[in-house]
């Protein structure tokens, strides 16, 4: 990173940056994000605000380039040239909170489980995506394993016929499980008249004759 004494030129030298390479537009360019870097410091807020306007303003410099201006790794510099303006916002917030990822919410089971019953063989990449896209939130792994856990859903298979619901997916509109089959009444009790003894059921496989001989005559 520049520190707050470096010169332009020393600011220049140590991204591996010939100044005899750069054109008119970009030294202006590069002026004015040094000053910015100058004015301030070398946060991390601050090298991400400067580093997103340098990704996507169109300056023709490499990303590796950036990177090194930056002080940050490429890898890294290629990831945030991905997101979006609300995304590096987002990105920065979570960072704030002491947390790299965003966090899963009650009134996101709803929506995840409608997106496993409509879409049963999803990964859990293809998951998280979804999520990123609904929400704006990029949940780790090993979260969204814990949250699939705690209601009772299933990331790559689809939740079995007549499984529960969780209550906070009904209320945020999620689809609702295949109707569980009706229950099977009991059977009727027959009616017997007031007065009359009440008929005592025939054990099973007994014959209805008398089981002993009448007297002959």
């Amino acid at each position: 990173m520049a520190a707050a004494t470096d010169t332009y030129e020393a600011w220049l030298a140590q991204a591996q940056l010939p100044e005899h390479r750069l054109r008119p537009e970009q030294h202006a360019l590069l002026q004015a994000a040094f000053r910015f870097r100058q004015r301030r410091g070398t946060d991390y807020y601050s090298t991400r605000l400067l580093g997103h306007f340098l990704l996507h303003c169109g300056s023709g410099l490499k990303v590796a380039t950036i990177a090194r201006l930056l002080g940050i790794s490429r890898p890294t510099a290629s990831r945030q040239q991905a997101l979006s303006s609300k995304q590096a916002v987002q990105q920065a917030h979570h960072r704030m909170d002491g947390r790299p990822y965003g966090k899963l919410l009650p009134r996101h089971a709803g929506p995840i489980a409608g997106f496993l019953f409509a879409h049963p063989s999803a990964t859990r990449a293809d998951l998280i995506d979804f999520i990123d896209q609904t929400f704006g939130v990029r949940v780790a792994r090993v979260a969204l394993y814990k949250f699939l856990k705690k209601y009772g859903l299933q990331a790559g298979s689809a939740p079995a016929a007549g499984s529960p619901v969780p209550v906070a997916g009904l209320a945020a509109g999620a689809p609702a499980p295949a109707t569980a089959p009706l229950p099977v009444p009991p059977a009727p009790v027959p009616f017997v008249p007031q007065g009359q003894p009440v008929p005592t059921p025939t054990p099973p496989l007994s014959p209805r004759a008398r089981s002993t001989p009448a007297p002959s005559c």
